[in-house]
């Protein structure tokens, strides 16, 4: 064998070699930290994952998306996937706070539903993934009512709210009260207009006397044990307690409210960004993603899904609502220079008598 082709031999083993170290994937970690809203996701799904990949997954929850943010901005690292809302993340592309996704990784991204792939707070997925998406309005014990509160004078008309006076919870949540508050004024909840702000707070501090609580996580269990009778909250958790309370119903009001999706993304310092790119692409799998549904009573993004998911809930008008209704509903908006006046407002509602 001459000199020239022994090397031409010896070249290509190098390149087969290189080759086949550029195949090899990455490594999966042991664990995987995951930081969501609290029982947002069937308990069996992460078992599920476990088993199929060897990874375990540690789940902590937050009450707000503000709490997310404020974690995020501290730098707390250690979390390898969080599950933002639609403006928030917005806020957190500005922030520089998400990793970019590699799509290679997430195959089943074509199970999604087409009004959710380029959504317009993050063209293109290219930072997120939906999750679920719901709506927010008023969840009630329907013992204590004629007929449905279908209206957010339920929460802030003076002569209606005195009837439940003590029995009612508000989300301890910034946009989203102030988003009640400025949709019973006859406003955008996407509001910049300071005269309007202080008009949402001035109801709000109004209204405090009448709250029982400022909650984000148990409101619906306070409807169940009788300690209130209305709440305003989130679409999915009432109707989850509702199969165990047949009391328990929601309401999606009348002025409009907020639509809302929640979504998978990764921080920029995620210590195990492919295994948290291998749990995203289980989640978007049909079964996956129709399980969540089912366990959270929250619609899924997920198109593929439909079919393992329960005819019950697909069938209900307040979980995949009319037309007609979705044309009264508002996405939340990154508010830009106007978030530090929310947050300011907000502040003065909390700290006011009594």
């Amino acid at each position: 064998m001459s000199k020239a082709i022994r090397i031409l031999c010896l070249l290509g083993l190098v390149l087969t070699n290189l080759a086949a170290c550029g195949e090899k994937e990455p490594e999966l970690a042991k664990e995987l930290h995951l930081y969501n809203w609290s029982e947002y996701i069937e308990p069996q799904v992460l078992d599920d994952f476990e088993q199929e990949y060897g990874v375990k997954v540690v789940e902590d929850t937050f009450g707000n998306n503000e709490e997310l943010l404020a974690k995020l901005q501290a730098g707390a690292g250690g979390y390898d996937v969080i599950v933002p809302s639609d403006y928030m993340v917005e806020i957190m592309i500005e922030e520089e706070l998400l990793a970019e996704l590699d799509h290679q990784n997430l195959t089943n991204l074509s199970n999604l539903d087409s009004k959710f792939s380029n959504p317009p707070y993050d063209p293109d997925l290219t930072f997120c993934v939906p999750y679920l998406w719901g709506t927010t309005g008023i969840g009630y014990n329907s013992d204590a009512f004629d007929e449905p509160p279908d209206s957010w004078s339920y929460l802030f008309d003076p002569d209606m709210v005195a009837d439940y006076a003590g029995r009612m919870t508000m989300l301890n949540d910034v946009r989203e009260s102030f988003g009640a508050a400025l949709k019973y004024l006859g406003y955008s909840l996407n509001s910049t207009n300071e005269a309007e702000l202080f008009e949402a707070r001035d109801l709000l501090i109004q209204q405090k006397q009448w709250v029982y609580a400022y909650d984000s996580e148990q409101y619906e269990d306070l409807i169940s044990s009788d300690e209130t009778v209305l709440a305003h909250g989130w679409s999915g958790d009432f109707f989850m307690i509702a199969g165990e309370d047949e009391r328990i119903w929601y309401a999606i009001p009348q002025e409009g409210g907020t639509i809302w999706a929640d979504n998978l993304c990764i921080p920029k310092n995620a210590p195990n960004k492919y295994t948290a790119e291998v749990f995203i692409n289980f989640l978007l799998k049909a079964e996956v993603a129709a399980a969540n549904s089912n366990y959270t009573w929250y619609a899924s993004p997920n198109a593929a899904a439909a079919e393992f998911i329960d005819q019950e809930i697909l069938d209900e008008p307040a979980i995949y609502p009319p037309t007609e209704v979705l044309d009264r509903l508002e996405w939340l908006q990154d508010v830009g220079e106007a978030s530090p006046l929310y947050e300011r407002l907000w502040t003065e509602v909390k700290a006011a008598g009594p």
